[in-house]
């Protein structure tokens, strides 16, 4: 998957502000309900994306999760679970999860930043590209 590039821009305190020039360099549906809280819609190959980035300042992290629009059948956890797990232990990056309120899978990964070493724009963008791949 191709993203648009975006130019690094003088520090922003908030690595929010680059990912939303991101999103919209792609072009995606978004929604930034507040300063700290990003939300990205995308409809990929063989589902749609949802994704949610929140930058919590007091820790210095920021957590990103691409939530799968897929519904695990009642029944299907224990296998879904065992699954992930196998999943999981390859993964050098993030983790996969079951988000047992809307029974679908979801990847998550944290991003921790000091004050003054956040995130760069490559990096930003290949943590979106991980999750999508």
């Amino acid at each position: 998957m191709a993203f648009l590039s975006v130019q690094e821009q003088p520090l922003s305190h908030n690595p929010l502000d680059i990912l939303e020039e991101i999103v919209t360099a792609n072009e995606w549906l978004f929604d930034r309900s507040n300063e700290d809280e990003l939300v990205v819609e995308l409809a990929g190959r063989w589902c749609h994306y949802r994704m949610f980035f929140v930058w919590q300042r007091e820790v210095g992290a920021l957590q990103f999760s691409c939530q799968f629009d897929m519904r695990v059948p009642d029944g299907k956890h224990g296998d879904v679970n065992d699954l992930l797990s196998l999943l999981n232990n390859r993964l050098w990056l993030g983790h996969f999860d079951l988000d047992t309120q809307q029974n679908s899978p979801l990847f998550r990964y944290t991003v921790l930043a000091r004050r003054d070493r956040l995130p760069s724009v490559e990096m930003l963008e290949d943590l979106v590209e991980i999750a999508l791949t």
